[in-house]
């Protein structure tokens, strides 16, 4: 296995008013690829903050980010968002979705940003849709889907473009226990059998329990990282 994802004395600090907060303490950390990591914690952890930056959402105050030999750390807004296309597929807890668009087009989103034709965008969508098992549904708009369902069309977007990632961000915090278990399966199916890396935050031990390994965060500071040898 390679290293898809390796973080090095990151450190995160916020100005708030006069006062500095610092989120994260010198974070190692090494991911491989096709693993499905769970990043837990209690509320306030750094969670969210450590997913936002292995996915280009944000800039660490100090160490390194190499993603695929890339450092992130080193790129620019511009840059990062062109790289952050290519290559994260993201999944948030409300889902994210455009309320007048149907599903299919919801999935499409991405692929404006690509060279690809109106024909080759609607087959890519369409096939995404089907992984996630929701092609009879690609002409309902949000309003007109479940929880889980709505979830699974921002899962078929996030992997629309084929990411080299995926980061979940407690992608089962607004489901009901069988509409979230329905997601992690499907998460695990991208896994397995699709090879996808998956980076989830969550707090639910249940769904930890779907990946293939879990990274405890508390106060900024990792208790178990899985470092590469």
């Amino acid at each position: 296995m390679s290293t898809l994802v390796s973080l090095r004395s990151i450190t995160k600090t916020y100005q708030r008013g006069p006062e500095q907060v610092k989120v994260l303490h010198g974070i190692d950390l090494d991911i491989e690829t096709g693993d499905f990591v769970a990043l837990m914690g209690p509320s306030g952890s750094g969670k969210t903050t450590l997913l936002n930056l292995i996915g280009g959402l944000d800039s660490p105050s100090g160490g390194e980010i190499t993603i695929e030999g890339e450092r992130i750390d080193q790129m620019g807004g511009g840059q990062l968002s062109t790289w952050r296309s290519h290559h994260v597929g993201f999944v948030f807890q409300f889902y994210n979705l455009m309320p007048m668009l149907t599903a299919q087009k919801n999935v499409e989103l991405p692929l404006l940003l690509t060279h690809l034709g109106a024909a080759q965008r609607r087959r890519n969508a369409e096939i995404a849709l089907t992984l996630v098992g929701l092609a009879d549904r690609r002409s309902h708009r949000p309003n007109e889907l479940s929880g889980g369902q709505q979830q699974r069309v921002a899962i078929a977007r996030a992997i629309v473009s084929d990411p080299t990632f995926l980061i979940c961000d407690e992608p089962t915090g607004d489901l009901d226990r069988q509409s979230a278990e329905e997601i992690l399966q499907l998460l695990q199916q991208l896994n397995r059998e699709h090879g996808k890396t998956i980076i989830m935050v969550t707090h639910d031990p249940k769904a930890a329990e779907y990946a293939t390994h879990t990274v405890h965060l508390d106060k900024g500071e990792l208790a178990d990282a899985p470092l590469a040898h």
